[in-house]
Parts: C-alpha cells; sequence; structure tokens
C-alpha cells in the first residue's frame, strides 16, 4: 500500500525529494517541515594524535531549510555534527550514505515511527538516501545519533561516526540553565591506535553478523580449521580468529581516553557555573566519574532530559550508550585553578582484571589478551579530561531547585504488574541472546508482542548462573521510547562489583537504558504510544549487540 511516507521515500531516494515542488507535497498530504537537513556519511581524516593525519569515518550536515544553528560543529573534533531542535517540530533528515558499506542512523531515546527509528533492516546501500522525518514528541534533553546496520554497528560507530540530537522546550528554557559558550557536550570514548596513528579494531573477519559461529569459532576459527591449522596457532590468534572472537563476545576496550574526538581534554572555563553534557559514546567502557577533589557531582539530567530536582552523588556511573548532564559550578575555584574528573577504580566484571577473577589466568592473563587490551581494562582507574580555571566571571543566578515537572505512569496500571515480562540475557553456543534467542532481522516470539496504548512491566535480567559470561554487565536499551526504573535488585553472592558502581546510579529521570552489573535485576515501567511496528531491544555494548544480543518486540494495534 503507497502510503505517503512510502511516496516521500520512493522520491528521496531517486533525488527528487529536495527539487519537489510544495504543492506536489500538499497533494500527498506531506507538511512542510521546520527544519530540513542533509547528513553525510563519509570516510576522511583528522589530525587525533601528533604527526600523520588518522583516518575516520564522519557526518557531514548541512541544512536546507530552517535554522542555520539547527546544524553546529565541535571545534577541532571529526564526530557530530550536533544537531539542534525544539520540541514540536517537523524534521526532515536526508541521510547519504557515502561509505562503501550499508549503513542507517538511529535516533538514540527518541520517540519515533518504526520506520524512521533505525532498525536494522531499514539501511541505505552505498551511494544512496534514505529520509527520515518525524516530529520531535520528546521533552528537552541530551539524545544521539548513531548507525545500526545489523553487525556492522560497532565497526561503523568506532570509526567515528556519533552524534548528539539536542533537544529544547519551554520548560528547560524557564529553567535559566547555562547556555550557549557555557553548555559543553562532552562525547566520552576510548580508542586504540597504531604506529601510524590508524584506529586499530577488530578485523572484518566473521563481522557480518553471523555471531561466533559464523566466521568465528566454527566458521573459519578453532572448529572450522582446527586449533593448529589456521586456527588459534596457524593464523587465528595472530590475525584476528580467536582474539577478535573472545573480543566481540565481550567488548572492544580501547587504550586511548578521546574526549570530542581528542585525546588529554582540557576545558578552559570561568569562575561561574556550566551545564555538562556527558555521552558515552564507547564500544564497551563503563565510566565511574568523580572529580579528584572529592566534591559531589550535581545531576540535572539523564538519557530522557531533565529531573524535577538536582541529585548529588558522589561519584556517577556511565555505561555505553547513556547520558548525563550535570552543573558544574566552578565559582568558588581561584583562577588558575585546575580539576580532573577521573574515572574511579571499580570491580565486578570479568573483563576488569581485577577482584572477581584474580591476577591469574582469568584476570590478567590469557582473559586479558583475548580482551585486545591489556593496557586498560574496564574497571581500571583514569582521568578523563581536565578543567583549567582561566578566568574570571561573575557568576549567574543560582542552581534551580526545580527544574522540570515529569509525570509519571502508575505501576498499577501496567497490563501485568503482577506478572512482569522477563528478558533474561543468555548464552549458549558461543551467541549471546535474550530467553535463549539471538537477533532475527524481522523475528519476533510471541512474548516479544505488546499492544499499543498499554503499559508494561519489564523485568531485565544479568543471569549469573552462565558461568564465565555470566560475569559481565549489559547496559540495555530499548529502541522507541523513555522508561521508569522502579527497582533493582542483586544475587547475594555478587554483591562486590554491583557495590564499587550502583551509589552512581541515577535513576530518578526517564531512561532508555538500563545498566546491569553482573547478577543484577531491574524492572522498568514501559508505556507503548503513538507508533505501532517493529522495534528492537538489546545491549549497547555494541560488539554484544552485533553477535546476537539483541530482540524485536512489536506494537500491535
Amino acid at each position: 500500500m503507497w502510503t505517503r511516507r512510502k511516496i516521500l521515500k520512493t522520491l528521496a531516494a531517486g533525488g527528487g525529494m529536495l527539487a519537489m515542488p510544495a504543492t506536489i507535497q500538499e497533494a500527498l498530504g506531506a507538511p512542510e517541515p521546520d527544519v530540513e537537513i542533509v547528513l553525510t556519511a563519509t570516510k576522511g581524516e583528522a589530525p587525533v594524535l601528533s604527526g600523520r593525519a588518522t583516518p575516520v569515518w564522519t557526518y557531514r550536515g548541512k541544512v536546507v531549510k530552517g535554522d542555520a544553528r539547527s546544524v553546529q560543529s565541535i571545534p577541532g573534533s571529526y564526530l557530530g555534527p550536533i544537531l539542534r531542535v525544539r520540541k514540536g517540530q517537523r524534521v526532515r533528515i536526508h541521510f547519504d550514505n557515502g561509505l562503501d558499506e550499508a549503513s542507517n542512523i538511529h535516533w538514540h531515546g527518541l520517540h519515533v515511527p518504526d520506520d524512521m527509528d533505525g532498525h536494522p533492516r531499514h539501511t541505505a546501500a552505498p551511494g544512496k538516501r534514505y529520509v527520515y522525518e518525524f516530529e520531535i514528541k520528546d521533552r528537552a534533553g541530551t539524545y544521539f545519533f548513531h548507525p545500526h546496520p545489523h553487525g556492522r554497528t560497532g565497526r561503523q560507530v568506532y570509526f567515528g561516526l556519533a552524534g548528539l540530537f539536542l533537544v529544547s522546550d519551554e520548560e528547560e528554557q524557564a529553567a535559566k540553565l547555562p547556555s550557549g559558550e557555557y553548555d559543553l557536550p562532552l562525547i566520552l570514548q576510548d580508542r586504540s591506535f597504531d604506529a601510524e596513528n590508524r584506529l586499530v579494531f577488530l578485523s572484518d573477519e566473521g563481522a557480518g553478523g553471523g555471531g561466533m559461529m559464523g566466521g568465528g569459532m566454527m566458521g573459519g576459527g578453532m572448529m572450522g580449521r582446527g586449533m593448529m591449522g589456521g586456527g588459534m596457532m596457524g593464523g587465528g590468534m595472530r590475525s584476528g580468529g580467536m582474539m577478535d572472537m573472545m573480543t566481540r563476545m565481550m567488548g572492544f576496550l580501547g587504550d586511548r581516553i578521546l574526549v570530542n574526538g581528542r585525546p588529554d581534554a582540557t576545558l578552559s572555563v570561568a569562575t561561574r557555573p556550566y551545564r555538562l553534557r556527558l555521552l558515552n559514546a564507547s564500544n564497551a567502557r563503563i565510566f565511574k566519574l568523580a572529580w579528584d577533589d572529592g566534591s559531589p557531582l550535581t545531576v540535572i539530567g539523564t538519557d530522557g532530559g531533565l529531573l524535577e530536582a538536582p541529585v548529588q552523588r558522589s561519584y556517577v556511573t556511565l555505561a555505553p550508550g547513556e547520558r548525563l548532564e550535570l552543573w558544574a559550578d566552578f565559582s568558588r575555584h581561584a583562577v588558575g585553578t585546575e580539576l580532573t574528573l577521573r574515572s574511579l577504580a571499580f570491580a565486578g566484571d570479568m573483563a576488569m582484571g581485577g577482584d572477581m577473577m584474580g591476577g591469574g589466568m582469568m584476570g590478567g592473563g590469557m582473559m586479558g589478551m583475548m580482551m585486545g587490551n591489556q593496557k586498560l581494562p574496564n574497571g581500571a582507574a583514569f582521568p578523563v579530561f581536565k578543567v583549567r580555571v582561566a578566568r574570571s566571571e561573575k557568576a549567574p543566578a543560582a542552581l534551580p531547585q526545580r527544574l522540570s515537572t515529569i509525570v509519571r505512569h502508575r505501576p498499577e496500571d501496567a497490563v501485568n504488574f503482577r506478572k512482569p515480562r522477563l528478558f533474561n540475557i543468555t548464552m549458549g553456543m558461543m551467541e549471546w541472546g535474550i530467553n535463549g534467542r539471538s537477533f532475527e532481522m524481522e523475528g519476533v516470539a510471541e512474548d516479544e508482542i505488546v499492544r499499543l496504548n498499554t503499559s508494561e512491566i519489564w523485568e531485565f535480567t544479568n543471569d549469573a548462573s552462565m558461568g564465565m559470561m555470566g560475569m559481565m554487565a549489559h547496559p540495555m536499551h530499548i529502541h522507541g521510547l523513555q522508561f521508569r526504573i522502579l527497582e533493582r535488585g542483586v544475587t547475594r553472592g555478587l554483591r562486590e562489583g554491583w557495590q564499587s558502581v550502583s551509589a552512581g546510579y541515577v535513576d530518578e529521570g526517564w531512561k532508555d537504558e538500563v545498566f546491569l552489573m553482573p547478577g543484577e535485576r531491574a524492572k522498568v515501567l514501559v508505556a507503548f504510544k503513538d507508533y505501532a511496528g517493529l522495534f528492537p531491544y538489546h545491549c549497547h555494548m555494541l560488539e554484544h549487540g552485533d553477535t546476537g544480543l539483541m530482540r524485536n518486540y512489536r506494537v500491535r494495534a
């Protein structure tokens, strides 16, 4: 059936959208967009380290219609751009794929129709265009965008495809938070480089979404060619093979910390408050963030926008894909003061090289080698960026004690209030899954079908009974909506790891991810409104999602 959206996408795919007369658009019933942008994914180079430029993948943005400030570059960065829109606006984004492989864009955290969400089944082939068009229904907040082709998401994000999508509204403006140069977006990532300043990642072998069985362990690794004849000893361990297989299973970790695509970042600030928007755009690294002088962090927002009121934490935990907004007041510091935001040490994940696995084969030996990074494991302590107080300015108004109003759904109104829908992270035959099922492009099980205009309680469990694979953390992301975290619990025998990060959880606001340490379980309240269709839910450790830890849920009218 030729719906308006299909007609518009077909015209756009042929390059006709930009030149299509407004009268034809009106005849099709297509409202004119408030903002129209062309966003191109392409390859290039960037001066990341001293010496040779680094080959990267990047987005280039151009405003076709609307406020020219809707697309802003991040100074000195190959990441981005930052897209800025307002709640209620209609946005049309022409995605041009200048890569040599299929790609798309997922609008992480936004409430949009299923064919606009960036599902892996909706991609643009090399040289082709996909048009995204939707109304901004979300609250003011820090969202972001990145590719989501199955089996290639980790690679495409790693090489540079990630940008911030910032929404504003009247409620945010009334809060009079720091703006302009005092509103700082900070994209946190870890990366590894070779001697030629090229980014180091997994080999292409087995990266096509077939899990460990199709191209990894069975399809050419240990089982397919034998351990000696091309597997671990005959090239597998040296040229990808076993090491890549384990890294895909556990998540890629780099050994250099980048902020907005630059190493050794230093922020030059004045003696006044700032709004720091933090995005963890790493593939698998978890941050435990704290100021080095011990002062508390004041959190004003999470994944889905502003909190009702500020909260303070001695540190904050930030998993891949999560966002946090901080109120950082430097007015009490003298000019010349330097502060460091650090990631503190923590325990409890098999990749962390310490407490749970010991310092032997599992902790710092063979397992660390298979992870592809012995230098900076998850849970290690390291500096993230420095702040230098460079000038004196009169501080404006103090932090407002009321930031926003959050309209909450009642848990008792959920259609399954007495029997939450269970989603258990599983591992079988060297492949990640949920409830024993791995990703199918359009597959959906009977217990993954929900009804439009209802709310449900979903319970995610990170089952520690899986042995070695049960000792991993997972941030679970649901596409197409925001949810509330209702409660958490943890297996008694695994409390040490959970206690090392749980005081940094900020569950007070709207979320689109829930982070689970080994043995942890969490109940979330999810409401399905506006859009029927097929949406993914998955682990945002990108290699986990690429190798099966992703499923679909269907919203049925």
